[in-house]
């Protein structure tokens, strides 16, 4: 009677061990599928550079909502190398994420990565700054064309009809570069006398170089349009040196640059909410990846910081 009671018991113990393999819900239909929090989803994100505030912040704003919807984020820096990023995305590849998010270099040079991705079965994302080709779930960024006008519209207001101006331009290639380029000077060519223009790379120690050669060219100007808040900085550096009084809008609302606004030393600054644009495309990544339609294109609201 003690060995059967013994052997009953075993064979409890057998059956309750070979439930508890087996998750609830856990059958063959439903492996791989992910959950509406993100599951186990391997996101790879491709930054163009961390060495901006903006990048950083938008970055950040990446992996908070990652960690809430309980999915994994891989961020690369490219350190404004496209070379650099085609070879970090061909890395993420290899690893077999689930998606993965790019924030363009240059936006022609990016093609070749986006079809490598393409090729290997795995969705892209653009944040941003587009591809200019390759097949992309989503775009997410704010209307770069319309804050480029906002910009020079509230630069046209200060500085009158007609006044000289200057356009700091960023990198070349890059679609923010273009396309607030392409805002601004809908503006600026009806109401504003654009007398220089030059890139600097979306970079403040380029912006100050930058700006200290157009002031010995152009000592006339009396406003500067600078597609980033970086070079916006820069050229502020430069013209404060100068001892001139000179109006500066950026773009981008970073943390620096609103101090600079609230100081009335930077006339203004377009808010593109880098978090914002962050979290909004970690959520189309996993909505994407949970099999949900996702909109094409996903703009980020715009707001004029200005004294």
């Amino acid at each position: 009677m003690k060995k059967t009671f013994l052997l009953l018991a075993l064979m409890a113990m057998m059956v309750l061990a070979a439930c508890s393999m087996e998750a609830p819900g856990s059958d063959s239909e439903d492996a791989g599928s992910g959950s509406e929090s993100g599951g186990d989803y391997k996101i790879g994100f491709s930054i163009s550079t961390l060495n901006n505030p903006f990048f950083v912040t938008l970055s950040e704003g990446a992996e908070a909502k990652a960690e809430e919807l309980g999915a994994t984020i891989s961020v690369v820096d490219a350190q404004d190398d496209a070379a650099k990023q085609a070879s970090d995305v061909e890395d993420l590849i290899q690893q077999g994420v689930d998606l993965i998010m790019i924030n363009p270099v240059d936006s022609e040079a990016v093609i070749a990565a986006v079809e490598s991705a393409n090729s290997a079965d795995i969705p892209v994302i653009t944040v941003d700054r587009s591809a200019a080709g390759g097949e992309v779930v989503s775009h997410i960024a704010s209307d770069n064309v319309a804050g480029g006008e906002m910009a020079g519209e509230y630069l046209l207001e200060l500085v009158g009809d007609g006044a000289q101006v200057a356009e700091l331009e960023g990198v070349p290639g890059a679609s923010a570069a273009r396309e607030r380029g392409e805002g601004f000077n809908k503006v600026a060519a009806e109401s504003l006398d654009v007398a220089a223009k030059q890139t600097a790379n979306f970079d403040r120690a380029e912006g100050l170089t930058v700006m200290e050669n157009i002031l010995q060219g152009n000592p006339d100007i009396k406003g500067v349009f600078a597609h980033n808040d970086e070079m916006a900085l820069g050229a502020l550096e430069a013209i404060e040196a100068a001892g001139k009084d000179i109006t500066v809008v950026g773009f981008d609302a970073t943390d620096d640059a609103v101090k600079a606004v609230e100081e009335g030393r930077l006339a203004g600054t377009i808010a593109q909410k880098p978090e914002l644009i962050g979290q909004t495309a970690v959520e189309a990544a996993v909505k994407s990846l949970d099999g949900e339609e996702v909109e094409a294109s996903i703009p980020v609201e715009l707001e004029l910081i200005k004294q």
